[in-house]
């Protein structure tokens, strides 16, 4: 489904990713981890390119991109954006759209869908959230899990090949929080494939298959995430768990 291969991408002066390699296989779900300023957040959005690396290849289903001097052009941007959604930390619902209008949004003005169409599949999509019964409501008016969830329904809106979360619950107390994890473990249930960057251990435990380590922008260790969190094979990885694993005592065993 998706493979990074030697992804390099500066902001002025600072390397935030390094050659970085990953592939993400259809139907799972790949947790990101590392400390502030890992690079994790910037490598998902190498994926749909919100960011445009300076070297590297990025194959996400049939679309193939390789990143030199010449970014790339804008169709190319738009097909790889097609098939992806995304899912930010701060929710960044339109406050002037109520639940069901934030969700319709991209289907009516990015893929021209009939209105009807729309609002059906709209209104599918909280249902499958457990938001149906606020559709009319304005973000104002919903509790942070609450709005984190119509943004996970409005990037799944277009059938996106790939749902792309960064720090889906950071900006939630651990209540709300388990409210998204719940929704997204059981989106993994259903085969979505996935890339999450997390500090949420509950999170990464609960969804993921696979994981990897990012360390000041380079995987120190990717592999099965059950084995990264209970057995990792190198220092900084050990170092790293044991931190995460004080800030949620018992999420994964040891």
């Amino acid at each position: 489904m998706i493979r990074l291969t030697n992804i390099e991408k500066s902001f002025g002066p600072l390397a935030v990713l390094r050659g970085v390699s990953l592939t993400v296989a259809e139907g799972s779900v790949t947790a990101l981890i590392g400390p502030s300023g890992s690079g994790k957040s910037t490598l998902l959005r190498c994926v749909n390119l919100l960011e445009i690396p300076e070297a590297g290849e990025l194959v996400l289903g049939e679309e193939t991109v390789r990143f030199t001097a010449r970014p790339p052009d804008r169709e190319t941007i738009r097909r790889v954006r097609l098939q992806t959604g995304m899912v930010f930390q701060n929710f960044q619902l339109f406050p002037h759209r109520t639940a069901l209008g934030n969700v319709m949004e991209s289907l009516l003005v990015v893929l021209k869908w009939p209105e009807a169409k729309a609002r059906a599949r709209a209104m599918e999509l909280l249902d499958k959230v457990g938001l149906a019964h606020r559709a009319d409501a304005w973000p104002a008016q919903l509790s942070g899990g609450q709005q984190q969830r119509v943004a996970i329904a409005r990037a799944l809106a277009s059938s996106p090949r790939v749902l792309l979360c960064d720090e889906p619950t950071s900006a939630l107390d651990p209540e709300l929080a388990l409210e998204v994890v719940e929704v997204l473990t059981q989106l993994a249930r259903e085969g979505t494939t996935m890339m999450i960057a997390t500090h949420d251990l509950r999170l990464a435990a609960s969804v993921a298959q696979e994981a990897a380590l990012l360390e000041a922008g380079e995987i120190v260790e990717s592999g099965p995430a059950r084995e990264l969190f209970t057995s990792p094979r190198q220092e900084r990885t050990r170092r790293f768990i044991s931190t995460l694993r004080a800030e949620a005592p018992g999420i994964v065993a040891t």
